[in-house]
């Protein structure tokens, strides 16, 4: 269908494709979706100068919408990060199939012999902002999981996600499966996400992965169960007894490396025994790297600091910008982050180990840390090859969903003419 001026119409046909895909691929052999994953990668290289040509006309028009540095940062495509997805889709394809494999195996009493087994949960929905290699990491993990997808990138990756859409679709075809098995969204109008959430026939997941508005929508009007990916609000505790030189590098890639990602640094609290030592040094080697340091009281003592407001604790710059303060023990740096983090990603940086285990039982973020740099907060960096989004929530998927937390169970029960008395 192409006609984009009914969009009820055309998201319900699309969902039929979508669901009918998704019978056909759930008993597509590892073999076929590894072959589709490998000739992807390879049309997504071969057709990289027809990506990049989509993606000026997306950063041009990004410019237009006055989108941040940071924002932009994340909607740009270069030969490095074609390079990324490439190697995201191989490493997807030579990862185990997780369709089919045996969780847990046992026999009752009874005589019945039953396996919990993994299956795809059907058709996912994702509806993401910006950055358009979320395409090819989601089209790859849903084909891997056995799963039909629907895509609903943002407005602005509008023409790098088509340009790169069409080379997962070639992959498709290159194994023998129908294209249905990723759509993407034609068109811009959001009333199309508004549909999406009301698919309850067709799409058995949605994934929202973009800002606290979008995720904010999705979970107020869904009517499809979601994986909640909110906020990277993600805080770094520098302990007393952090090692000065392991604080620097972890600090400042943390905070610098990538600002407009999920995984950077929001929020330094700095042990106030170490305020004027260890702390100095991070708040001004931050503020040498051009990140403007909103600090608290304490810290503004530091020549160079702003004066942080009670909005800076619990605010996701995604900015050359970190919020500050002093903390006087580990309970008030954890109460800190309780009150207002987004349970995404926090860290502690300590030679304590006793401290660095504490600091890990009692918070309940998603990923937890200790002396390693939070950009690290990836799927692909977790050895998964990509991520379809980071989940926050407790149910089902929790942390990088991989192809692994893209799928379901089902119990296989055999018995020899048994029955039950």
């Amino acid at each position: 269908m192409k006609d984009t001026d009914n969009i009820p119409a055309l998201m319900a046909d699309i969902g039929t494709r979508a669901k009918a895909a998704a019978a056909q691929l759930a008993t597509a052999s590892a073999e076929r979706k590894h072959a589709a994953l490998i000739a992807a990668a390879e049309a997504v290289w071969k057709n990289r100068g027809d990506i990049l040509k989509a993606n000026v006309k997306d950063l041009d028009y990004g410019r237009e919408k006055g989108l941040s540095d940071a924002m932009m940062d994340r909607l740009m495509l270069d030969e490095d990060r074609i390079q990324g997805m490439v190697d995201g889709l191989r490493s997807v394809a030579e990862q185990k199939d997780p369709v089919g494999d045996v969780i847990a195996e046992w026999a009752q009493p009874s005589g019945l012999k039953i396996r919990r087994v993994r299956t795809p949960l059907g058709v996912i929905g994702v509806i993401y902002e910006s950055r358009p290699n979320v395409t090819a990491d989601a089209g790859a993990l849903c084909i891997k999981a056995g799963n039909a997808v629907i895509l609903r990138g943002g407005s602005e990756s509008f023409y790098s996600s088509r340009a790169i859409h069409a080379c997962l679709q070639e992959g498709l075809r290159a194994a023998n499966l129908t294209e249905d098995t990723i759509q993407l969204v034609p068109t811009r109008d959001r009333a199309a996400v508004s549909e999406m959430l009301k698919m309850t026939d067709s799409i058995d997941v949605i994934v929202p992965r973009g800002g606290k508005g979008l995720v904010g929508l999705v979970q107020r009007e869904a009517r499809v169960p979601v994986f909640a990916h909110l906020e990277g609000i993600v805080h770094i505790y520098v302990d007393r007894d952090a090692d000065p030189e392991k604080a620097l590098k972890v600090v400042l890639n943390a905070k610098t490396r990538r600002t407009g990602i999920c995984g950077a640094a929001e929020c330094l609290l700095i042990h106030q025994d170490i305020a004027d030592t260890i702390g100095r040094g991070l708040i001004r080697a931050l503020i040498d790297a051009g990140v403007e340091v909103r600090a608290d009281e304490a810290l503004q003592r530091i020549e160079g600091t702003t004066p942080a407001e009670a909005e800076d604790w619990g605010r996701e710059y995604l900015d050359m910008i970190i919020a500050a303060r002093t903390v006087p023990d580990m309970e008030a740096a954890i109460d800190h982050i309780r009150t207002y983090g987004s349970n995404h990603t926090d860290c502690i940086l300590t030679e304590d180990v006793h401290a660095a285990a504490e600091f890990m039982d009692r918070l309940d973020s998603a990923i937890l840390m200790h002396n390693a740099s939070t950009q690290f907060a990836d799927g692909g960096e977790f050895g998964m090859g990509a991520e379809i989004g980071i989940a926050t929530g407790k149910m089902h998927a929790r942390g990088p969903v991989g192809a692994e937390q893209l799928t379901s169970f089902k119990y296989l029960v055999t018995g020899d003419g048994t029955v039950r008395g």
